[in-house]
């Protein structure tokens, strides 16, 4: 497709692979240490033409809340996925805390991308994961410098 970018911090990019892509990522910086999280998600239909879109989300956007990034019905700013799914990114810190309600019937997929935070009453550290399901919300509390991904799933 003749894209190239550089990814930084609060950037997302969304890739349709589709009907084919060549693609790779790679750290330019000899000193650097990149944390890259790459998530892939099926999509809802094949033989979707190659795509992309890239979108920064600064850091004063998520703080202390979580900001939709990226979505399957293309709500507002967030990047257009071809899935029914939501994915949100929040910093949190201190007393921070939000809430996301989920729809009877919905799931929800965390991941603490860094620091510390504590979901519906289980504390989750770097690089964990936890799954919910007919839950009414799902509540972020007691960040420690924490980087967390929460996706609305079917």
């Amino acid at each position: 497709m003749g894209n190239g970018s550089v990814i930084r911090p609060g950037d997302v990019q969304r890739m349709t692979a589709g009907t084919g892509v060549l693609h790779s990522e790679f750290n330019h910086s000899a000193s650097g240490i990149t944390h890259f999280l790459q998530i892939w998600i099926e999509p809802n239909r094949r033989g979707l033409a190659p795509g992309y879109e890239e979108r920064h989300f600064p850091a004063e956007q998520k703080r202390g809340r979580l900001r939709l990034v990226a979505a399957g019905d293309g709500v507002g700013d967030a990047v257009h996925i071809h899935q029914d799914t939501r994915i949100y990114v929040g910093l949190f810190d201190g007393g921070e805390a939000d809430r996301l309600e989920l729809a009877p019937g919905r799931k929800m997929y965390v991941h603490v991308a860094r620091g510390a935070l504590t979901v519906n009453g289980q504390r989750l550290l770097t690089g964990d994961a936890a799954k919910f399901s007919d839950e009414p919300s799902v509540e972020f509390v007691d960040g420690e410098r924490a980087e967390v991904l929460a996706f609305d799933l079917p």
